[in-house]
């Protein structure tokens, strides 16, 4: 059976991204090596266009479109950076876009995506089904819907994020990715197995938020009530189909971090690495300065994004 996603395909959608897209930077912190007992090398995807790594799968995916459905515009539903991704990729390609959001949805992202251009429809992400409401909204209106992850184009965007660090990087022993609805953890796991097929691909998930742990333990998708936690880009009840039938063959082992351990991983970030992270956008790190991950030789670790107020961030770490 053919793979959804190739490395093919991920090579693909970074040449289509190579003039749009920022290249982000590889950064090292001799500290967090002293600390992990690790060589760690961090993809700041906190510095990509929109402030997350959510770019990359949007605009290889909204870049796909024919001329007519860009004419008629784009839709997607976000809980923020999927939002800010597909708002800003369809200014970039002349299209409209009409974006649904949850309505506790952190007012930066949800005034981040306005000003990209997008129309914000909101719901209740307790008692409404965001795919149903999403799909029905894109059928009554012709647009494309463009999913934050169930979507072969936006996994391939993704997995860009991935090449390029093993590109910079070199040989890895470990990849440290954050895991929400699973499409970067499926784009990075493809691109790494396929590069180095020895790699050991980890995803971090929010204690309070292991669907996919679960879902990997059971062998099959598993769901659980919406989660409570801090790290609001990774608060999936359950792991898309298609992004859980990439990972179940391609990630080794899932990570749980707590609230807390993801805080001491933002302020770490903020004071030794000078990189202002979102809460979903630590967790790897929170993996490693907790120990939940067994670390040795060479280490990569995705930092997924930093969109967050400095309202939000002082809250959180107690300022």
């Amino acid at each position: 059976m053919t793979a959804p996603v190739t490395l093919d395909d991920i090579r693909d959608a970074a040449a289509r991204l190579a003039s749009v897209a920022h290249r982000t930077p590889v950064v090292r912190s001799r500290t967090l090596d002293d600390l992990v007992g690790a060589e760690v090398l961090i993809k700041c995807e906190n510095l990509q266009r929109i402030g997350a790594f959510k770019f990359r799968g949007a605009y290889n995916a909204v870049s796909r479109l024919t001329p007519e459905q860009l004419t008629k515009g784009v839709a997607a539903y976000s809980s923020g950076n999927h939002a800010q991704a597909v708002a800003l990729a369809a200014r970039e390609l002349g299209s409209s876009a009409v974006i649904l959001v949850p309505a506790d949805t952190p007012k930066s992202k949800v005034d981040a995506t306005r000003g990209y251009g997008a129309e914000i429809v909101t719901y209740d992400r307790y008692t409404g089904d965001r795919v149903a409401i999403g799909q029905a909204l894109a059928a009554e209106r012709e647009l494309a819907l463009i999913p934050p992850y169930e979507h072969p184009h936006v996994i391939a965007g993704q997995g860009t994020a991935a090449l390029e660090l093993l590109e910079e990087a070199g040989s890895l022993d470990t990849l440290v990715v954050p895991v929400g609805g699973g499409g970067l953890i499926a784009g990075s796991s493809t691109a790494a197995k396929a590069l180095q097929p020895g790699i050991r691909v980890v995803g971090v998930e929010p204690a309070a938020g292991d669907d996919t742990k679960r879902s990997l333990a059971a062998g099959e998708r598993v769901a659980i009530p919406v989660p409570h936690t801090i790290a609001d880009g990774q608060a999936a009840e359950i792991p898309g189909e298609l992004t859980f039938s990439i990972n179940r063959n391609l990630v080794d082992e899932i990570a749980l971090v707590t609230d807390d351990a993801i805080r001491d991983a933002m302020r770490f970030a903020f004071e030794r690495l000078k990189l202002v992270l979102e809460p979903s956008g630590a967790t790897g790190i929170a993996a490693l300065l907790s120990g939940q991950i067994a670390t040795s030789g060479r280490v990569g670790v995705i930092l997924s994004g930093g969109n967050i107020s400095p309202e939000r961030f002082a809250e959180l770490l107690g300022g």
